[in-house]
């Protein structure tokens, strides 16, 4: 299975899949071409998100703002998986959920015949071959990479009643998901939380209150996340990635 995920919208993919089923017999799986366009972070989030539920397989992953520049082209072995994407911090989140002791190599040859369309001409083929060949360390075109760009998520300050938490990203349903983990909303759900400077209901799904309502729940990221049921959260509470979120628990203030 090779797995593919973009900002690419359409029809670039479909280039893409042509070129990986001209030279080997993958079995395709879209995770998305809608990924925001050029925002390496959210994609990062989801990847880490949704590719551990997928059994070995080799991922390509292509948000590339830089393409055509010097940025390096990484291939990622994590466990049985293996990654091929921009060395731009994209692939290495879901490289440490997948396996912490994942190890990197560059390809040392990149030969594209568009410097605007890697996807096509460099990434594609490279999972061609990834999967066919699945040793990186057996390509004599990948060298050892110690040294790939970075990407981490903050993590949220808890002391027990406050929570001061990031927005991690907002999904298609307009849900803001932060970074403060489940465990600290769990022991309150049935009270009220107050966000920012407004009180709202703990629940533990979206249809535990009135629709059109707000709510904060846990999603099934694991995280707190603040909604509306049948609406959008993010509308509601006024926030956007990245911008800061403070939680209390008032049952706490006794």
């Amino acid at each position: 299975m090779i797995t593919l995920s973009s900002d690419f919208g359409s029809p670039y993919p479909a280039s893409m899949r042509g070129v990986i089923l001209g030279q080997s017999d993958a079995r395709l799986v879209d995770i998305s071409h809608d990924f925001p366009r050029g925002d390496v972070r959210t994609a990062a989030f989801w990847l880490r998100e949704v590719l551990p539920y997928f059994p070995p397989a080799v991922h390509l992953a292509v948000i590339d703002p830089t393409v055509g520049s010097g940025r390096d082209v990484l291939v990622v072995r994590a466990g049985e998986h293996r990654l091929v994407g921009p060395d731009n911090g994209l692939l290495v989140p879901v490289a440490r959920r997948l396996d912490d002791r994942f190890t990197c190599f560059r390809l040392t040859d990149v030969d594209a015949a568009s410097n605007t369309f890697h996807g096509r001409d460099v990434f594609a083929p490279l999972a061609a071959t990834i999967h066919e060949q699945p040793d990186p360390g057996s390509h004599p075109t990948l060298q050892p990479a110690v040294d790939p760009v970075g990407l981490s998520f903050p993590d949220a300050e808890l002391d027990g009643q406050t929570a001061r938490g990031t927005v991690l990203v907002i999904d298609g349903f307009g849900n803001a998901i932060t970074n403060v983990p489940g465990e600290w909303l769990t022991p309150i759900t049935g009270g009220t939380v107050c966000v920012d400077d407004r009180t709202v209901h703990a629940v533990s799904h979206y249809a535990a209150v009135e629709a059109g309502r707000p709510l904060v729940t846990v999603g099934s990221t694991s995280y707190v996340e603040l909604a509306v049921n049948g609406g959008r959260g993010d509308e509601w509470f006024g926030l956007s990635t990245d911008d800061a979120v403070t939680m209390r628990r008032p049952e706490l203030d006794q």
